[in-house]
């Protein structure tokens, strides 16, 4: 479900308005309000089947997708029939949720933001409409809080920090830059060429985390991106959409993480460690620095190399790949 803190509700949309010249099945005068994946929607959302093989069942009434993907038709359901799902919902999604924005000539700190006794705001920090903001804590110069976006308390929001469709616990550091909430990176493609994917979930920062400078935590597709209680994440590091960080975790520098990683808690990772999409990381792995992890990493061991692999098992292939080297080397002398 969208959160209307976040986001604004135009609909109800029409299934009219939305397919446009695109072959419809069903109800043209249908509606939908809100949007979802697929797995979790209601009977009132869009939602897109961009896979393989047929639509898996859902809730959803207007579905988005290939002719190949429709099998047994569902006599309740309206079909949006499109060559690209994904580039078409990115491309009408936007009718029925935006993301909140600022009025033209908003005041600085907006009338309806309510802050506890003891916030301290930096010069030039910019609270958006619907805001909290827990006592004790400080904003920095600069720093925009957008709108409905919920701060506990004794937090330090470090200057030029942008926080939007997020919900931050109780002492949490966000260190000069950080950007928490933005939308993830996804891009579909159709014949009139490329399109970003709209985000509709939240970032969520729980009590204890510490992020550093210049980090970027997207807010999820529909779900939350969540750092976990007392995780620590260096600076420059990308976590991206729907990403799940443990509880006590710990990011160095330049660490990238792609969507819908599963970080468990107590993990390590060292500087520039690069983890692909979809992968779980168990809980208290360590990550070698310089990793780049592409399979999913067991509860408790080390990886190293790149690719990622046991750590005895790139220890012994380095170490049989420079006796290699040296005899390929002597040989030659």
């Amino acid at each position: 479900m969208i959160d209307p803190r976040f986001y604004t509700l135009s609909g109800p949309v029409s299934v009219a308005d939305l397919a446009g010249d695109a072959e419809v099945r069903g109800d043209r005068a249908r509606t939908v309000t809100g949007v979802a994946a697929i797995s979790s929607a209601s009977s009132d959302d869009l939602v897109y089947f961009d896979g393989k093989g047929l639509a898996p069942q859902t809730a959803a009434r207007v579905i988005v997708l290939r002719e190949s993907a429709i099998g047994d038709v569902d006599a309740g359901a309206t079909y949006i029939v499109v060559r690209e799902p994904r580039a078409f919902f990115a491309r009408v999604a936007t009718k029925i949720a935006v993301e909140r924005g600022f009025a033209s000539g908003a005041k600085s700190v907006d009338p309806t933001a309510r802050l506890e006794d003891g916030v301290a705001l930096g010069p030039g920090a910019v609270v958006g409409p619907d805001t909290s903001i827990g006592s004790g804590t400080i904003v920095g110069a600069n720093a925009v809080i957008g709108p409905g976006v919920a701060i506990g308390r004794r937090c330090r929001i470090g200057a030029g920090v942008v926080i939007g469709c997020a919900l931050i616990g109780d002492d949490v550091t966000l260190l000069p830059g950080a950007l928490i909430g933005q939308s993830g990176f996804g891009v579909a493609g159709d014949q009139r060429g490329p399109v970003d994917v709209p985000h509709f979930g939240r970032a969520i920062i729980q009590d204890g985390a510490s992020i550093g400078a210049g980090v970027t935590v997207d807010r999820g597709l529909f779900g939350d991106t969540v750092v976990g209680e007392l995780a620590k994440i260096d600076n420059l590091c990308q976590i991206a959409h729907n990403v799940i960080v443990g509880r006590g975790a710990i990011i160095a520098a330049f660490g990238g993480i792609s969507g819908s990683v599963t970080i468990g808690d107590g993990a390590m990772m060292g500087g520039r460690v690069g983890v692909a999409d979809h992968r779980h990381i168990g809980r208290g792995a360590v990550l070698a620095a310089g990793s780049a992890v592409m399979h999913d990493v067991p509860a408790g061991e080390t990886w190293a190399g790149y690719p990622a692999r046991p750590l005895r098992q790139w220890l012994r292939e380095v170490a049989w790949l420079g006796k290699a080297i040296g005899k390929r080397d002597g040989g030659e002398k």
